[in-house]
């Protein structure tokens, strides 16, 4: 058994060494920023944000209401006042907050107040979620921006953000899962299901019609 005293240096030393690399995590996680953003479905604003390059993970889940701790279900039932949402985790460095809301407004059918797609309901409703004025302001040019372009009114709102629940873990990469689920298509893997949901909800075929070429997710 080691003596206490030779025990004194080397706890120092774990010490320190803990300390560096919870510096190092704290400079990473300074390298980059967090936008929240709401545009119906998350799986699909998840499979098409990671594609950016400079965004280093999105992460799906709930924001905007009322009840902690939502579940999908109770979310989804329109009683907690809550969004689908994504959080985008990125290098401002490589793509900016500008860029990453001009490519959002173009993802989604921002005219509709009523959800998206075939996605009816609160929860599925577009929203930005801005952590300061700084947001705030790209978040109303960007939106401004959107607006002259369609030349119909933007009825997304710019909200404040508000506490971020990670959905289950089932909802995150739902896109490219490989587990068999239950559709009404039949058995299907998920990114299989995912494919056939999106095509089927007419997602990117109402995208096209609003922004043409300059969908930057809809393909041709």
């Amino acid at each position: 058994m080691l003596s206490s005293v030779k025990l004194k240096p080397l706890l120092l030393s774990a010490l320190i060494i803990v300390g560096a690399l919870s510096q190092g995590d704290k400079a990473r996680a300074e390298g980059t920023e967090t936008l929240t953003l709401a545009g119906g479905c998350f799986w699909c604003i998840e499979s098409d944000f990671e594609q950016v390059p400079g965004v280093r993970s999105v992460l799906s889940g709930y924001t905007g209401g009322t009840l902690a701790n939502p579940t999908y279900r109770q979310v989804t039932g329109g009683d907690t006042g809550h969004y689908e949402a994504v959080q985008i985790e990125y290098d401002p460095d490589t793509v900016t907050v500008d860029q990453l809301l001009s490519m959002f407004f173009r993802s989604v059918d921002p005219t509709d107040a009523g959800g998206q797609f075939c996605d009816r309901g609160d929860s599925y409703r577009t929203a930005i979620f801005v952590s300061d004025a700084v947001e705030r302001a790209a978040a109303t040019q960007a939106k401004g921006e959107a607006e002259r372009v369609l030349d119909q009114k933007i009825v997304t709102p710019i909200l404040a953000e508000s506490t971020f629940y990670e959905a289950e873990a089932y909802h995150q990469d739902y896109y490219k899962g490989t587990n068999i689920v239950l559709t009404r298509f039949g058995p299907k893997r998920q990114s299989e299901a995912y494919k056939a949901y999106r095509t089927a909800c007419g997602r990117d075929e109402r995208v096209r019609q609003l922004w043409g070429s300059a969908a930057p997710f809809a393909g041709p």
